[in-house]
C-alpha cells in the first residue's frame, strides 16, 4: 500500500469517526446558545472590546431558545398558575402559553419593527412590536363572549405593546442621575427635620419631602410620580424597572421561561424543567450592554409647518410632561452587579461613554449628554379611559410616553389601542386632560401643523447594523 493511499484511508477513517460522533447530536438538537458562553469574568477581565460584548449581547437577544437551553416552565403549580416557572401550557405541551407569557422564543421577535410608517414595515434590531406582538400579562379572567353583559370583552390583566430599545442607554443614565439627586435631597431632609425640601431634579418636580423628628420618619404624602424610595424607574409602562437589566430579568422569565442565574441562583433549577444556569450573569450583562448601546431616535429637519407645530406643542402644554430633552451631568453610563437601585454607583463593573459610537449622544455644556426623549420619566394619572383592570383595582398611572421616534412606531399608547396620533391624544385624561382639550381646541390647520412636527421624530435607520 502506497503512503498516499494510507494517508487517504486514514483521512477517510477520521472523517467517518468525526461524522459518527457528530451524528450523536443532530443539528438543532442541542442548546441554541451552544457551549461557548460568555462569563462575567470575560467582561470584567478587560479582554473583550465593547464591540465583542455587544455582539455577545445580540446573540442572547436574538437566539431562539429551546428546551435544551431551559426554554419554558417546569410542572404546573395550580395553586399559583400565573407565576413564571409553574404555569400550565397549551395542550399541556410544556412549551407555549401565549396568554400570560411563554409567547416567543427570542427577544427580537417582539422588538423588530423599525418603522410602521412604511409598507412593508422596515425591520430594525431592537424596534417596537406590532399589534400581534402584544403581551397579555397575568390575566385570571378573559370574557371574550361578554358573558358578564358589560358591553365589551373584558380582561383583567395587563395588555402590553412592546416598545423599542433605541436610545435606552441615555434613558437609563438620566434615571440613575435623577435617583442619586433625589436620594441626596432625602438625606438633606433627614439632616434638617421639619424643613420641606422640593424634590426637583433635571427640571422635573417629584413633589416634596419632609422628615419628622418626633416619629423618626419621612413625610412622603407630597411625593408624586415616583415611589417612596425615590428611585426613578423609567422602564415598563408602569414605571416599575429602574434599569434595562432589571426589566430583562423579568422579561426572560415571563416571555421565554428562561431563568437568569442572578434570579434563582447558580446551579439551581428554579422552575423544575431539568435545566440549570439558563441565563448566566455574564450573558445578562452582555445583553444589558447591548440593549443600552443601540442608536437613539433622530429628528428630521423641520419644515415651516413643523416649526409652527413645535410652537403649538409648547404653547398648549404638551411639553409640560413630554419635555423635549433632559440633560445629564456625565456622558458615562455605569453598569453594576449586583444592582442596588437606591445606590446606582455601587458595584460598578463596566462603563461606556454614550457620546461615543454607536450611540453618539450630543455632549452638552456641562460635559454630560442631551437626551431628546420628549418625556419626564415620571408616573402620571391618565384618567379612567386608560385605566387597566389589574390586581383587583383599576390602575390609571403610567410613565410619560417618550415621543422620540413616534412617527414610526404606531400603534400607540401602552396597549397599542390607538392607531393614529390624533386617536392617542383623544385618550389622554386625568393629569393630561388639559392637553387633550387644548389640542382639540386648535384649528384644523394648527392640528395638522402639530402632527407634522411629531412626524419629524423618527427612529434610527439600521440600528446595530455594525454587529451584523
Amino acid at each position: 500500500m502506497t503512503l498516499r493511499l494510507s494517508l487517504l484511508l486514514a483521512v477517510c477513517a477520521t472523517g467517518f469517526l468525526a461524522s459518527e460522533t457528530q451524528a450523536q447530536v443532530p443539528p438543532g438538537e442541542g442548546p441554541a446558545l451552544g457551549t461557548n458562553r460568555i462569563q462575567q469574568s470575560d467582561i470584567t477581565g478587560g479582554g473583550l472590546t465593547k464591540f465583542d460584548i455587544r455582539k455577545a449581547g445580540l446573540k442572547i437577544f436574538s437566539t431562539p431558545f429551546n428546551k435544551f437551553d431551559g426554554y419554558g416552565d417546569g410542572p404546573a403549580d395550580l395553586n399559583n398558575p400565573t407565576a413564571p416557572g409553574n404555569r400550565p401550557t397549551l395542550q399541556n405541551n410544556g412549551t407555549f402559553l401565549r396568554v400570560n407569557g411563554l409567547d416567543s422564543q427570542t427577544c427580537m421577535e417582539c422588538h423588530s419593527v423599525g418603522s410602521n410608517a412604511v409598507a412593508p414595515f422596515r425591520f430594525a434590531i431592537g424596534g417596537v412590536g406590532g399589534s400581534n406582538n402584544n403581551a397579555m400579562f397575568q390575566p385570571t379572567s378573559i370574557d371574550v363572549a361578554d358573558d358578564a353583559a358589560l358591553g365589551e370583552a373584558s380582561f383583567n390583566g395587563r395588555y402590553i405593546n412592546p416598545p423599542f430599545l433605541f436610545g435606552s442607554g441615555g434613558v437609563e443614565l438620566l434615571a440613575k442621575e435623577m435617583t442619586r439627586e433625589l436620594r441626596d435631597i432625602r438625606r438633606l431632609a433627614r439632616a434638617q427635620p421639619g424643613v420641606v425640601f422640593p424634590l426637583m431634579t433635571k427640571g422635573v418636580s417629584f413633589g416634596s419631602i419632609k422628615y419628622i423628628q418626633f416619629i423618626n420618619a419621612y413625610d412622603l404624602s407630597k411625593v408624586e410620580g415616583v415611589g417612596n424610595d425615590l428611585v426613578v424607574r423609567p422602564f415598563g409602562r408602569k414605571g416599575d424597572n429602574a434599569t434595562v437589566r432589571q426589566f430583562d430579568v423579568g422579561a426572560l422569565n415571563f416571555h421565554l421561561g428562561m431563568q437568569p442565574v442572578e434570579d434563582v441562583g447558580p446551579n439551581v433549577d428554579g422552575d423544575g424543567d431539568g435545566v440549570v444556569d439558563e441565563i448566566l450573569i455574564g450573558e445578562l450583562s452582555a445583553m444589558h450592554i447591548f440593549n443600552t448601546n443601540i442608536e437613539p431616535p433622530v429628528q428630521d429637519p423641520l419644515t415651516p409647518a413643523g416649526v409652527q407645530g413645535a410652537m403649538h406643542f409648547n404653547s398648549i402644554g404638551c411639553a409640560t410632561c413630554h419635555i423635549p430633552s433632559l440633560e445629564t451631568s456625565s456622558p458615562v453610563l455605569n453598569y453594576s452587579f449586583p444592582e442596588t437601585h437606591t445606590a446606582p454607583l455601587k458595584d460598578i463593573f463596566y462603563s461606556v461613554d454614550l457620546s461615543q459610537s454607536p450611540t453618539q449622544f450630543t455632549l452638552n455644556q456641562s460635559g454630560g449628554i442631551t437626551v431628546p426623549l420628549f418625556a419626564d420619566l415620571k408616573r402620571h394619572d391618565l384618567g379612567p379611559a386608560m385605566a387597566e383592570d389589574f390586581g383587583d383595582k383599576l390602575d390609571s398611572f403610567f410613565t410619560t410616553g417618550r415621543l422620540w421616534g413616534i412617527a414610526d412606531t404606531a400603534p400607540y399608547l401602552h396597549d397599542g389601542r390607538a392607531l393614529s396620533l390624533t386617536e392617542a391624544i383623544s385618550f389622554h385624561g386625568g393629569e393630561a386632560q388639559f392637553a387633550q382639550d387644548a389640542f382639540f381646541a386648535l384649528t384644523p390647520a394648527q392640528r395638522i401643523e402639530l402632527l407634522t412636527f411629531l412626524r419629524s421624530l423618527r427612529t434610527p435607520t439600521d440600528p446595530a447594523v455594525d454587529l451584523l
